[in-house]
């Protein structure tokens, strides 16, 4: 995370913890004309596991860190506030985030590049000392946390139930409005309209 953004975390986290919620982390992307904030909330792990962050969580949220913004005025210049759960591919922001969904699989992107590249998409497979394994085609990545720019789980659809296996025929492919009986949910990747 750059400076601003740990910045922000560090202001905004205490205030949505205090409403039961986690904030997982937060992407700013300053741009001519104003920055985009978008703010990552989930239920924390020891909470009932049967809730999920809902299109009031997050609007509560930015309501109350909207305040808190305005008064710390942590971005000089003009910015569009988002809230969002972390849909089905959750942005991973931290080394202990990376060691709750170890065995499943990332796309990561680099700060700087590393072993010739700057992208890559493998199973996570070890968090120790500040740095991730990750298994890609059987070889073995390790790249330090600090210099994981952005980093998204890939969602196992299939797992999910939003894919369905033909026996014998391999995974499903195509896409939604063929008529190839394929079953096909299409949601945002992030967002308050997908939480649940």
């Amino acid at each position: 995370m750059s400076d601003k953004s740990t910045e922000i975390v560090e202001l905004l986290a205490p205030t949505v913890q205090s409403m039961g919620l986690e904030l997982l982390g937060i992407e700013y992307l300053p741009a001519p004309g104003g920055a985009l904030l978008r703010l990552y909330i989930d239920v924390p792990q020891d909470a009932d596991p049967e809730r999920q962050v809902g299109i009031e969580d997050c609007e509560a949220v930015s309501h109350e860190v909207s305040a808190q913004l305005d008064v710390a005025d942590p971005i000089s210049s003009h910015y569009t506030l988002e809230v969002s759960s972390p849909g089905v591919d959750r942005p991973l922001f931290t080394a202990a985030q990376f060691a709750r969904f170890t065995g499943q699989s990332a796309k990561v992107v680099l700060k700087l590049p590393q072993d010739g590249r700057r992208r890559l998409t493998g199973r996570i497979d070890a968090v120790e000392d500040g740095s991730i394994t990750f298994d890609i085609d059987g070889n073995p990545f390790v790249a330090a946390v600090d210099n994981i720019e952005k980093a998204r789980l890939v969602p196992d659809w299939e797992a999910l139930g939003l894919v369905k296996h033909k026996p014998g025929k391999g995974p499903a492919r195509g896409k939604a409005g063929r008529n190839n009986n394929q079953t096909t949910n299409e949601q945002p990747a992030n967002g308050a309209a997908d939480a649940e």
